[in-house]
């Protein structure tokens, strides 16, 4: 090791590394420092999408007199204005389609539902108040059984509507989710948030002119979708027009702002990860706003009933809140001999749409049609079968067909065809909401991984698992349980829209594209109150996602499903179900073994975990250096737990909330609309992880300085302190010898025996007696030499060495989560590892204590993982965070390998924990491994103890060391080389077979480095 890190070190220091001896606050190396080195590449498109990114070139079919782009016509920056003809049409489509819903609705005798606690309003004052209180209040209403409503009797009452199409549709009211409000918050909880589409630095925007295409103002994107599994059809919505048809391929997006610096954005729909991405794109002139927004009124809220979805903003004081943000204009094309596409004008679509608003069924031709040959229906039904019809007034309005019948079961009377629609039953009315279903699924998972982890299984046992499993099929084969629904619909009084599910599915993409859009935009306000502007936008966004933040489905989720299951395609095309879960699963023994089993990444990729757990690992260790780092320069003279008081005042998640809240970050962060961080604790709890997250992402990116200047301001309202807290003094050390104090090497006998220590790791002490303060051991008096002992230096060393396992850990390892990278940490930062690092290079031999023999003294294993914690600090003080790190490369990392492959991860007594927890017994309480201390022997300051450990009250294990922790810890060692616990043979087995060419490879070396020991001992003898 100690010749390997000299070449290394001393390559680093020819480089030119920072040779000067001011601190880290002064000549800056440091606090510039940015982990680049170490950051990974940003992602790559694939080479398929790169077409798909090509703007393409296009032109709009003809105005025919509906449109004028007469220069003398136009006003403001439109290119196109609308004629009296479009206006004409515009008033015709409002009549015949735009009012149709509403005028159904008034013809209809109004429904009066049964009171339930969910008509009592949470924003009255007794909510509001409960809000309004600090320490243990509610910023919403709580979700307790007891407290909030009967859901059950909120599925009756929704069942009960008169108007409802079939009971087995299921259908949308504003505000609601099939089992209850969408939001319980309380009215002062509702005016903020992002869960409440309030984005923090929007204003209202400016109406566009109806009767104009507003060219000027607006920026158009053409919006595709990636892969386009589910989304190219079989049967896609055509227009016949001029000789030519055109096909449906998605929407045009027209936004009053530029969609720049905004991300992709990605969502999981049918199991298959998708990409939204909008290109910018020549405009298609011939169309006028107010004919977009009556199309998206036909589409959205008559057809696809998506009223939760809002494009305005919240109204502030009753006053409008402006024009709508985004504009769609649904693209109809056909390609052009020389590559282009021809976009048929909007006018043209509203047309198709009134001529195809046609009875299904006509009431006077319905006998002619049931005498029409069997070839002749079934041209017909084959027309329909796909297409999307409406019932004005009806809940839901509108259903997809997928097949007509027009069976007559009564010759004497004369029915209407059938319509036949293939759903989905909502989950919480299948058997995946039903309580008994869930609890009997709990109960059967847990009784199977206990009979795979006992040593013996009893036949009674299995025949426990076989009823369960039964019994759960039985529910899942119950007609009211099942989630695949065959519901029969008469088809009178439903009119054809013209429209395909292919429409629909490009639709139901756009609530999670204008969140996303929404969002980013709004971030860049965050930018202003951080300080800082991100480059990769996703980080901050990361950053700001809780882990239960999950935005697939819109604001509102259970209106896209009842939307895509009503209108959707039939059969949609599902990926691999893991995608939900493959790299956000981090419960249970099997996923630890699974995660902790893999090695780190040499060309590490981008995480896939989608929230802020890492970046919060990351963060906190950022903190917790920039807290010590200033600390410890600031307070020349406290000792070390005055030190450690201070910083847990300053990075405890009390503090960090009070500095988040500085930031606003409440009002940006992303979590679920439920019950989740109601309690004023649990969301102050949120924002502080958020803020730890937000300065490992700052950290990320912007390098350890952006960190610190940030940091700094947050801390301290005050210029003077603040300039105080960041612009520290030097070390003492290095105050009294400015630039060097090698000179005196020659007259001091301590600093000449170190300077063979400098050249065995090749590094270079610009202020030697650094070196000499982080080996003087703290028995050592006051000298005028070192100026104290190393105790200070230890608390600087163990955060350093945080910061930087943490941030090789973070990039190294994308797959595992916070806890798992905390195992892998804890492995390296602790007393074991840094004291086998510090006796393999020789730390002990030049240890300065107050033994006058001056003979080797046997150094305890916590005094030398103290003085190499010592040294990281003299190093970093001296030099940079950069040396620290080829130092930690060198020296600690790869050790990791070996870890994992020996499962050295968890300690043994949290290993024999769980190996206990896993033989537990189905309904009784589990056993877990009781220590006993056995015997004490020697005197007080040499004592041995002898511990036992004991599992169902057998002794399983038995261990001797200094203290009783380490006797602990060789019981439960013990333990687990002689008990037969089935969890470890798995462990063991699991790892064989992945890596049983790298466990030769480690167990030939360890036999090497083995006989090369004893060959040494033997020439030394």
């Amino acid at each position: 090791d100690s010749s390997v890190l000299s070449t290394v070190m001393s390559f680093h220091q020819d480089r030119g590394g920072p040779r000067g001896g001011m601190p880290p606050g002064q000549h800056g190396s440091a606090q510039n420092y940015r982990p680049a080195n170490l950051r990974p590449p940003p992602p790559q498109p694939p080479k398929e999408e790169e077409e798909l990114l090509k703007p393409a070139w296009i032109r709009c079919t003809h105005a025919e007199s509906y449109y004028s782009n007469d220069p003398m016509d136009q006003v403001g920056d439109s290119t196109v204005v609308g004629t009296s003809k479009l206006r004409d049409l515009y008033e015709r489509f409002e009549e015949e389609l735009g009012r149709r819903q509403e005028r159904a609705k008034e013809a209809r005798p109004k429904w009066e539902p049964p009171k339930t606690k969910l008509d009592e309003d949470p924003g009255d004052s007794s909510s509001d108040s409960e809000c309004e209180s600090d320490g243990e209040g509610s910023t919403c209403s709580s979700s307790s059984d007891s407290e909030v409503f009967d859901v059950i009797a909120e599925i009756k009452r929704k069942k009960a509507h008169p108007d409802r199409l079939h009971e087995e549709l299921w259908y949308n009211d504003p505000g609601q989710m099939n089992d209850g409000p969408l939001c319980k918050c309380s009215a002062k909880a509702r005016r903020t948030g992002i869960r409440h589409s309030i984005y923090p630095g929007e204003e209202p925007v400016k109406q566009c002119r109806p009767m104009n295409n507003n060219a000027g103002k607006l920026f158009h994107y053409r919006i595709t979708v990636s892969p386009p599994t589910n989304f190219l059809t079989d049967r896609p919505t055509v227009i016949e027009y001029d000789d030519h048809e055109y096909l449906f391929e998605g929407f045009s997006l027209f936004s009053h702002t530029p969609l720049t610096n905004i991300p992709l954005c990605r969502v999981i729909r049918f199991n298959i990860d998708y990409t939204i991405h909008f290109i910018e794109e020549m405009t298609p002139e011939n169309y006028c706003v107010r004919g977009l927004e009556l199309f998206a009124a036909y589409l959205f809220q008559d057809i696809l009933e998506l009223y939760d979805w809002n494009l305005t903003g919240p109204d502030c004081d009753g006053e409008p809140s402006g024009c709508q943000r985004f504009h769609f204009m649904p693209r109809f094309v056909r390609f052009l001999p020389d590559g282009g596409k021809e976009v048929l004008s909007m006018h043209q679509v509203l047309l198709y749409l009134l001529r195809s608003s046609k009875p299904l069924v006509p009431e006077e031709e319905i006998a002619d049609m049931l005498q029409w040959e069997e070839l002749e229906w079934q041209k017909y039904a084959e027309e329909c079968k796909g297409m999307i019809v409406t019932n004005p007034g009806m809940k839901p309005s509108s259903v997809r067909i997928d097949q007509l019948d027009r069976e007559q079961f009564n010759p004497d009377v004369i029915t209407f065809p059938i319509i036949v629609h293939f759903g989905i039953r909502p989950a919480q009315l299948s058997y995946a909401g039903d309580p008994q279903y869930q609890k009997l699924w709990k109960s059967y998972v847990k009784l199977r991984h206990l009979l795979a982890n006992s040593p013996k299984v009893k036949q009674i046992d299995k025949q426990k698992l076989t009823q369960r499993e039964e019994a759960l099929q039985k529910i899942r084969q119950k007609n009211t349980m099942r989630r695949e629904v065959t519901v029969e619909l008469s088809s009178q009084g439903f009119w054809k829209t013209g429209i395909r599910s292919d429409v629909c599915q490009h639709a139901m993409m756009l609530p999670v594209l204008t969140h996303h859009i929404r969002y980013h935009q709004c971030l860049m306000h965050l930018d202003k109150l951080i300080g800082y502007v991100f480059k990769e936008r996703c980080l901050l966004q990361l950053a700001m996602t809780h882990p239960s933040h999950h935005l697939n489905f819109g604001m509102n989720p259970d209106h896209a499903r009842n939307s895509l299951s009503n209108c959707g395609i039939r059969q949609p095309k599902y990926g691999d179900r893991k995608v939900h879960h493959m790299y956000m699963r981090k419960k249970g023994i099997n996923t630890l073994i699974n995660i902790m089993s893999r090695l780190g990444q040499d060309d590490p990729s981008p995480s896939r975990i989608n929230h802020n757990e890492r970046l919060e690992f990351l963060g906190d260790a950022v903190v917790e250096f920039l807290t010590s780092v200033h600390l410890y320069y600031l307070f020349p003279s406290l000792e070390e737990g005055g030190l450690a008081t201070y910083r847990t005042a300053i990075v405890q998640n009390q503090h960090l909330a009070m500095l988040a809240k500085k930031l606003e970050l409440d009002r940006f962060m992303l979590y679920a609309h439920g019950p989740d961080l109601c309690r004023e604790s649990d969301l102050r709890h949120a924002m502080a992880n958020c803020f730890e997250a937000l300065i490992g992402a700052v950290y990320l990116e912007g390098g350890l300085d952006e960190a610190r200047q940030l940091f700094g301001r947050l801390l301290f309202n005050s210029e003077d302190l603040r300039e105080v807290w960041l612009n520290y003094p030097p070390h003492p050390l290095q105050v009294q010898e400015p630039q060097t104090d090698r000179q005196l090497i020659e007259t001091s006998p301590v600093l000449q025996k170190l300077t063979s220590f400098e050249d065995s790791i090749g590094v270079l002490f610009t202020h030697v007696r650094l070196l000499a303060r982080a080996f003087t051991l703290r028995t050592v008096g006051f000298n005028h030499l070192t100026l104290g002992h190393n105790q200070r230096m230890e608390f600087l060393g163990d955060s350093i060495m945080q910061l930087v396992a943490t941030e090789y850990l973070f990039i190294h390892f994308p797959d595992h989560h916070e806890g798992h990278l905390t195992l892998l940490r804890s492995s390296l930062v602790n007393n074991r590892t840094q004291a086998k690092v510090a006796e393999e290079l020789g730390m002990q031999e030049f240890a300065i204590t107050n033994d006058k023999t001056k003979r080797p003294v046997a150094l305890r294993t916590k005094t030398l993982a103290d003085l190499l914690e010592s040294f990281i600090a003299a190093l970093y003080i001296d030099k940079d965070l950069e040396f620290v790190h080829t130092f930690m490369n060198v020296c600690f990392f790869p050790r990791l390998k070996e870890f994992i492959l020996n499962q050295d991860w968890n300690d043994p007594k949290s290993q024999l924990q769980q190996c206990c927890l896993t033989l537990r017994t189905e309904g009784k309480e589990p056993d877990i491994p009781l220590y006993k201390t056995l015997q004490t022997v020697g005197p007080s300051h040499a004592r041995t103890y002898t511990v036992a450990v004991y599992f169902k009250g057998e002794r399983i294990g038995c261990g001797k060391g200094p203290s009783i922790q380490q006797a602990e810890m060789g019981a439960a060692m013990d333990a687990l080389d002689k008990y037969n616990f089935p969890q470890m043979a798995h462990q063991k087995r699991f790892i064989e077979r992945k890596y049983r060419q790298e466990l030769k490879e480690m167990r030939r070396e360890r036999e090497r480095q083995e006989k090369e020991t004893d060959e040494a001992d033997e020439a030394r003898k």
